[in-house]
């Protein structure tokens, strides 16, 4: 059975997992956004509230207010951190693949200018040769 061909990552992309890597707190925030951002964790937060609500304080919306305040404080700057993180990521593949892009433009026109030349080349040689005869 044949196996798909292994697709080479983007250099952009190689780098920015080195990066990611290289820093505990880069992986760390990697670590929460994912996680913070699955069913999981809705599905915690569903129990250990309803819990709390339930059967472990009588009164519990003053505390569960400021919890889920700063929860939301948190949470919403790991979100901009990832999201800072994607922009500065998506801005360095971009200037890559621009960078990529003009190289190839330059050796495409240097074809075009040798395929032109040549073929003027030939042109004339077989136009001097028509002559000839």
């Amino acid at each position: 059975m044949l196996k798909p061909p292994k697709l080479s990552l983007h250099p952009a992309v190689l780098k920015e997992q080195e990066i990611r890597a290289a820093s505990f707190q880069l992986r760390l925030a990697d670590q929460i956004t994912r996680f913070a951002g699955s069913m999981q964790f809705v599905y915690l937060h569903a129990v250990l509230f309803a819990v709390w609500m339930l059967w472990l304080e009588r009164s519990p919306w003053p505390t569960l207010t400021l919890v889920v305040s700063l929860e939301a404080i948190f949470l919403s700057t790991f979100v901009m951190i990832g999201q800072n993180r994607q922009a500065q990521f998506q801005q360095i593949k971009a200037d890559h693949d621009f960078t990529e892009q003009e190289l190839q433009l330059k050796s495409d026109l240097e074809l075009t200018k040798a395929i032109h030349q040549m073929t003027t080349e030939l042109h004339r040689r077989l136009i001097e040769e028509a002559d000839r005869k």
